[in-house]
């Protein structure tokens, strides 16, 4: 009976799916898809949802086969064996939280700023909110992760009715503004830009991974697990397209260009006036602070494992404040990248790292096919989108912004060469201790 109740249900999977999709990406990213992707920003968020969806088959039959509370981590050590290339894979996986954390925490801090008046200057209000965001959340972190896990659930339920809310409300008020004549094909840029577009701010949608984390307590597995990916990857979907619609026939271009990091406030501002400014503020803070909370501990936990596996260097095992001291380690590079970076590198780079992530789970579940039972052709195009979607990315960010390419590139690289390093200086050293 205890084992029972401890079983995650299928609402509850699936809310842990929509609630890591929807946990601060959209707020911090729509200003950033708009930008790139003018009228055919509902068209962008689609095409990324469709390589998500597929992506989630792979993850659902790895989860339903492998289950495990590594998730990720699992799936690629057992596609690929326990080697150079998944220990830099994995350590890709840590580094894209440590990015997303810094995409949640500059989204914190330009809602926060857009809201709040600390010194009067929005540059400087919006690092001072980032820095604390981070401290307190990792504070919390620190001490119980019961609180972390209360809050997320709680924010979880607000954000979503709320978003649900404004996009029926925002629907309705689409009908007598002008700006809806920005969705026109006139106003779309052209195919590279726009699936570029759709995948820098692929980041909105990496979140459904943290249902594999949960696999092995899901209830009735066999139909529940993949029921939660699909679910809530096509829920997030619809969402995001509805949000971009809104968006983009609401506020004028000029003005989503000017409010680009807190656009989702200024979107409703039409319709609800001053008020719907201050709700979907305080919206975007509590979601982005859950995220944040959430993140940090998953960040700390996923470098645990791989120290665990012999991925990186034992000393990530040890406990600092009883709490892994990879969570220090995450605390202190997420404020280096928030402050330091702008919003489209940040974005750009862990969409580079999920989408290469991706790509590579889902070559793991077509190594595997058939002990997942799977098919293949499913598998390898999931793969082959990923790795479409990351070089048009790529190309589209060395036009408009080569420092954000650049940044995305290197935390790749660097990822692969410290496990080549650590896996070189661990063979002499087991060397020299045998001889």
């Amino acid at each position: 009976m205890l084992k029972v109740k401890n079983k995650i249900s299928l609402t509850e999977a699936v809310s842990i799916g929509i609630g890591g999709m929807v946990g601060g990406g959209i707020f911090a990213v729509l200003g950033l898809a708009v930008e790139l992707s003018k009228g055919g920003t509902p068209l962008a968020f689609l095409i990324a949802g469709f390589v998500a969806l597929l992506t989630s088959y792979s993850y659902a039959r790895l989860s339903l086969y492998f289950p495990d509370s590594g998730g990720t981590v699992k799936f690629v050590n057992k596609g690929f064996g326990e080697n150079i290339f998944s220990g830099g894979t994995n350590n890709l996986l840590w580094i894209s939280y440590i990015v997303m954390l810094s995409l949640y925490a500059t989204a914190f801090g330009s809602y926060g700023a857009a809201l709040f008046k600390i010194t009067g200057n929005f540059s400087t209000d919006k690092h001072i909110l980032i820095t604390a965001i981070i401290l307190f959340c990792t504070l919390l972190n620190y001490i119980s992760f019961k609180v972390v896990s209360m809050t997320e659930s709680v924010a979880v339920f607000i954000k979503i009715f709320i978003l649900v809310i404004f996009a029926g409300i925002g629907l309705w008020g689409l009908r007598s503004n002008p700006n809806v004549s920005q969705l026109e094909l006139v106003n779309w840029v052209g195919p590279l830009k726009l699936i570029s577009g759709g995948f820098v701010i692929f980041v909105a949608y990496e979140g459904f991974e943290l249902i594999a984390n949960a696999a092995p307590n899901i209830k009735n597995p066999l139909k529940n697990i993949p029921r939660s990916y699909y679910v809530s990857v096509l829920f997030v979907i619809v969402l995001y397209i509805l949000i971009a619609f809104i968006t983009v026939g609401s506020v004028p271009f000029e003005k989503i260009s000017k409010a680009e990091e807190y656009v989702l406030a200024v979107a409703a501002e039409p319709v609800l006036g001053r008020a719907g400014f201050i709700i979907i503020s305080i919206t975007a803070l509590i979601s982005t602070f859950s995220a944040i909370n959430v993140s940090l501990y998953g960040g700390s936990r996923v470098n645990y494992e791989i120290a665990e596996d012999h991925e990186i260097s034992h000393e990530f095992t040890v406990y600092f404040w009883n709490q892994p001291i990879g969570l220090m380690v995450t605390t202190v590079l997420t404020l280096f990248l928030a402050n330091l970076f702008n919003l489209e590198s940040i974005s750009t780079s862990g969409s580079a790292g999920f989408l290469l992530i991706f790509a590579i789970v889902n070559l793991a579940n077509y190594k595997l096919a058939k002990q997942t039972k799977s098919s293949r052709w499913i598998s390898l195009s999931g793969a082959i989108l990923c790795i479409a979607a990351l070089m048009f990315l790529m190309v589209q960010q060395f036009e408009t912004n080569l420092s954000g390419a650049v940044i995305g590139l290197s935390i790749i690289a660097v990822s692969y060469l410290l496990e080549f390093i650590y896996k070189k200086v661990q063979k002499k050293s087991l060397k020299n201790g045998i001889h």
